[in-house]
């Protein structure tokens, strides 16, 4: 057991936290994502977060990176050795074995979304904990799934108003890469070219050398610069399969790029690779948001009958990072309909009866009950946007009758308390026009005044778009984290105790006066 400090418990190297603030770019993300994947047939899966390790070394494969130098594994209380789920493609296809998908139509199209974990190295965009959107088709070998999952892709990232490059390629079948292979690693051992690459490729060049095309060292990528292609080592029948797969994407006008590089990283992937990027103001690409490909032996791998199969995963973290930085307006609050404000034990208690009222009839609401002073809830609901702010007070309940403010005019009107509800939908319906009340944005809360010639404007000022999220955490700067000392938090809590004295004397006083005021103010207005 560790040892109990009193200093503040941070945040984990490498992980990070998703404030309030950052949460409208996600909710986008997924909203026009499944927009776009519902349309073509997936239907949602989820599958556990923890797994046997087994899985992800026959799986993923026992050569990549991912299983050699990222898995999150421990034996658990009961001796069985498990890993946090490094990808979602093998869980998925555990899950179509497991449950018979196969008696089901094919091909079975499923997606699903939340945490993966690897132990690899933080940097801008990558965490020890992220989040993958992934979707799966399969039992079909067709090349309209291939080329309908780089389409799904690329309308994902159109409908977030990022502009996709598609990178594609083929990597054939098990006898095309075969054969490939060995040209690869005779054009390095014959011309020394194997002494130019870096360390991690030279390990490649014994244990997985295709992944050596996929290095993004310079010194790798020079020696590469004449090797031989993989395209050009495609027997007829994947020929075949990738001209179809182009020709779909040509005919539905997706441009592209061949890449002949192109070999992703993991070990069950065959014959369809492809990655998709952002195209950058200055036309260079910048880092992969997604990729997939086609892994037609997986499921025969772990256990099940043959049975094609393609999918893709989208970093979900790189995209949001994409839109917080090219779309800042996707984080403005969209407002609230209606602000319950309370002055009061006894208003406080209605309130919250009148706040189940109007949450039942589906109505946006938002309060702060726990506020006494009426001029921090008034401006809490205009930090909120809210439309209306309901106000009622000790008054108001012996008059049974409730304050219907307009937040953008600053026009209130006293209603019926009976008739609050229809009041507010009929004030909510942009159908109808319902200014007939009285003009009171010269009352400043506290302080009474006697200005009774203002007139009601012909029409409310439009609300301002006010944007105050100030993000006081970025989510880039995971390695950076400083805390507060124990004398920080000791001074703290001697000033607040000090202060909490002379709080508690005035905090009646304070509360019986704003009402007062507040009411003899809108008495002499009206």
């Amino acid at each position: 057991m560790p040892r109990i400090t009193n200093k503040p418990i941070q945040l984990l190297k490498g992980f990070k936290d998703t404030l309030p603030e950052q949460q409208a770019f996600w909710d986008n993300f997924l909203y026009q994502a499944e927009r776009v994947i519902i349309n073509y047939g997936f239907k949602k899966i989820d599958v556990p977060v923890l797994e046997q390790s087994m899985l992800y070394y026959k799986g993923t494969g026992k050569h990549t990176d991912i299983v050699t130098k990222e898995l999150y594994s421990f034996e658990d209380k009961g001796g069985e050795n498990v890993t946090l789920r490094p990808e979602f493609t093998p869980g998925i296809c555990r899950s179509y074995i497991e449950h018979g998908m196969f008696s089901k139509p094919q091909p079975v199209k499923l997606y699903s979304y939340g945490p993966v974990f690897r132990h690899d190295n933080p940097q801008s965009g990558r965490y020890r904990q992220f989040t993958q959107l992934d979707l799966e088709v399969i039992g079909s070998d067709s090349p309209v799934i291939d080329a309908q999952l780089i389409i799904i892709s690329y309308r994902i990232l159109e409908a977030l108003g990022l502009p996709p490059v598609v990178h594609v390629n083929s990597i054939g079948c098990l006898e095309c890469r075969t054969a490939y292979i060995a040209k690869l690693k005779q054009y390095l051992s014959s011309s020394g070219k194997k002494k130019g690459l870096c360390e991690i490729c030279k390990d490649r060049y014994n244990k997985n050398p295709l992944r050596i095309l996929d290095c993004k060292e310079e010194p790798c990528q020079r020696v590469l610069d004449d090797a031989p292609q993989i395209v050009d080592s495609l027997c007829e029948d994947c020929k075949k399969h990738f001209m179809q797969v182009l020709e779909y994407l040509d005919d539905m006008g997706i441009e592209y790029t061949l890449d002949v590089k192109l070999v992703r990283g993991l070990d069950y992937y065959n014959r369809t690779t492809f990655e998709v990027f952002l195209q950058e103001e200055n036309n260079q690409t910048s880092i992969s948001l997604l990729g997939g490909g086609r892994f037609d032996g997986l499921v025969e791998i772990l256990g099940g009958r043959p049975t094609p199969a393609a999918g893709l995963a989208i970093g979900v973290e790189r995209v949001v990072n994409k839109l917080r930085e090219l779309h800042p307006e996707l984080q403005g609050t969209d407002g609230i309909d209606v602000f319950v404000a309370q002055l009061g034990t006894e208003a406080r208690k209605e309130g919250f009866k009148l706040y189940e009222k109007l949450i039942s009839e589906n109505i946006r609401v938002a309060e702060s009950f726990s506020k006494d002073g009426l001029k921090a809830q008034l401006e809490k609901a205009d930090t909120l946007h809210a439309k209306l702010t309901l106000i009622i007070g000790q008054k108001e309940l012996m008059d049974h009758t409730i304050i219907i403010r307009d937040m953008s005019s600053g026009i209130q009107e006293i209603v019926n308390y009976d008739k609050a509800l229809s009041e507010v939908k009929k004030r909510l319906d942009p159908n109808i026009n319902t200014i007939k009340s009285y003009r009171l944005d010269s009352i400043k809360i506290g302080e009474k005044t006697t200005d009774s010639s203002v007139t009601p404007p012909l029409a409310p000022e439009p609300l301002p778009v006010i944007n105050e999220y100030k993000i006081r955490h970025s989510d880039d700067n995971i390695n950076s984290h400083e805390g507060f000392s124990d004398a920080d938090y000791d001074l703290e809590d001697e000033l607040d105790d000090d202060l909490d004295e002379e709080d508690d004397d005035l905090e009646i006083e304070d509360e019986e006066k704003e009402e007062k005021d507040y009411h003899t103010s809108l008495e002499d207005d009206i």
